[in-house]
């Protein structure tokens, strides 16, 4: 199983919760799911109208649940308030809950599983791993040792806070993934095989870190956060959290005939008339500032790029043109609905996302290998 959710204990059972990367198998696994009748475009667009509106209705949905119940009526006002509309005002708290709390950690949630999905169907082209997820390049394990620095060692907690010293960590280890890779290229095998190694070291260092200070508040906070968590949303986030998203999603979707070709090969591609190299770096150091950006801001949470692109790859075909915005939409709604039950399901506590992510992904994989005649 590509993720390892062992509980603390021992400093293996640590690495493994501080490290939520996919195992992947260090062997070239080439992508090539049965082709599915779509019934043509007429469907395909039928699809995308009913996914579109799931979303809208799940984020609407989500904003309603939680410790205090909010009608559609008041989210209602509460929006047409912000636009300029003739509503009536709500009382402050409310509109301050609606607006200030529920909004924003809602919108995060659909980003970033936006994010991690695209990113978990792209490095399954990309390395031909049907394992991969967006932390395969390690920067999970570097945003986890970023948090930890600003945390426990105080390193940066002015200027950067939690998130900026995660942001950090994530771009100084994908920038050491380039290095280890820059002289021996960037086929498939290497580019796992590396992104284990900066994983791993990574991971090593954050456990290290949190060892030594013998704090166990301390090392039961960070892994809480590392574990996944909305509660920390607000609007600066959730507008960077688009940009990267939106931006993200263009590149990776312009690219869509090269990530056909890698699904077959790199000589495929080649032959296609694909720049191999560049393009693979290119949809490399898209996918980690993605996953860096959702990482910093919310926490590792794992399967969400694991098994949505399976799901998805399973209803409308490999084509990455039309996978990668059906693969966007599936992964918003998902996390939103994974958000909504951690906050709910043990109210008055809240349990991190990733650990619903993992509860209800693990039933949702087995059911994808089942229907591809896999298990």
């Amino acid at each position: 199983m590509p993720v390892s959710r062992a509980p603390a204990g021992s400093g293996r059972d640590l690495l493994g919760v501080l490290h939520p990367s996919a195992r992947a198998l260090p062997g070239p696994q080439p992508v090539t799911p049965p082709p599915v009748a779509t019934g043509g475009r007429l469907s395909r667009t039928a699809l995308g109208l009913l996914g579109t509106a799931a979303l809208l209705l799940s984020v609407a949905a989500s904003v309603r649940i939680g410790s205090a119940d909010v009608g559609y009526g008041e989210l209602g006002r509460a929006l047409g308030g912000r636009l300029g509309l003739a509503v009536e005002p709500l009382p402050p708290l409310l509109d301050s809950l609606i607006w200030d709390l529920r909004l924003p950690r809602v919108l995060l949630a659909a980003l970033v599983g936006a994010a991690l999905a695209v990113c978990g169907a792209v490095l399954q082209a990309v390395t031909r791993n049907a394992l991969a997820e967006p932390y395969l390049l390690g920067v999970s394990s570097g945003a986890s040792t970023g948090a930890v620095v600003v945390v426990v060692l105080g390193i940066g907690a002015g200027s950067l806070g939690v998130t900026g010293g995660a942001f950090t960590g994530a771009l100084l280890s994908f920038g050491l993934l380039l290095i280890l890779l820059r002289r021996g290229g960037l086929d498939s095998l290497r580019i796992v095989l590396t992104g284990v190694i900066v994983g791993e070291f990574f991971a090593a260092v954050t456990a290290l870190i949190l060892m030594a200070s013998g704090d166990a508040d301390t090392t039961r906070a960070i892994t809480h956060w590392l574990l996944g968590s909305m509660a920390s949303a607000r609007w600066d986030v959730v507008v960077i959290g688009a940009v990267t998203t939106v931006v993200g999603l263009a590149v990776t979707w312009a690219c869509a005939g090269a990530l056909d070709g890698f699904a077959f090969g790199a000589d495929t591609a080649a032959s296609l008339g694909v720049g191999v190299r560049a393009t693979r770096a290119t949809l490399l150091v898209v996918t980690a500032l993605m996953t860096s950006v959702a990482v910093a801001s919310v926490g590792a949470i794992g399967f969400v790029g694991l098994i949505v692109p399976h799901g998805v790859r399973f209803l409308v075909g490999p084509t990455h043109r039309v996978l990668l915005p059906f693969t966007a939409l599936a992964g918003a709604v998902f996390l939103v609905w994974a958000d909504a039950l951690a906050r709910i399901a043990f109210t008055p506590r809240e349990v991190p996302v990733g650990v619903f992510t993992a509860l209800l992904g693990v039933p949702l994989f087995l059911l994808i290998l089942r229907k591809r005649g896999e298990l």
